[in-house]
């Protein structure tokens, strides 16, 4: 059975970018661009990791990671931000403060993403 993920960015090209390397892995990819829509796709569908950025319009990652912890404990997440890097800092600190969140600073290499992915889905 395939890991279904909900990538949530409000930049396309992030957005592509993220759902082509996932897929070729053989990943289920859904999209958002942004927490509330995010929110949304996982009030409906069963998601096995969301991929958050953190600075977004309408609803940011941060008040979408609290929501995905307090409604759903054991859902898999990973916080991405490169807002500027101490920006970026301070808000992947942050998203670590609010449970087993894992964290990754924008730009990353694909096979660290890769990794960090692989790593969340084991986790039991």
């Amino acid at each position: 059975m395939k890991h279904r993920i909900l990538v949530v960015d409000d930049e396309e090209q992030i957005r592509s970018m993220l759902t082509q390397m996932l897929e070729q892995e053989g990943y289920e990819v859904h999209t958002a661009e942004n927490g509330e829509q995010g929110m949304d796709l996982v009030c409906r569908h069963a998601f096995d990791l969301v991929i958050t950025d953190m600075i977004m319009p309408v609803k940011d990652g941060l008040k979408f990671i609290m929501e995905l912890v307090r409604d759903y404990p054991d859902l898999k997440i990973l916080a991405i931000s490169g807002g500027g890097a101490i920006k970026a800092e301070r808000y992947l600190t942050m998203a670590g403060y609010l449970g087993d969140i894992a964290t990754l600073e924008k730009p990353f290499k694909r096979e660290t993403l890769l990794d960090m992915v692989r790593e969340q889905l084991d986790k039991v």
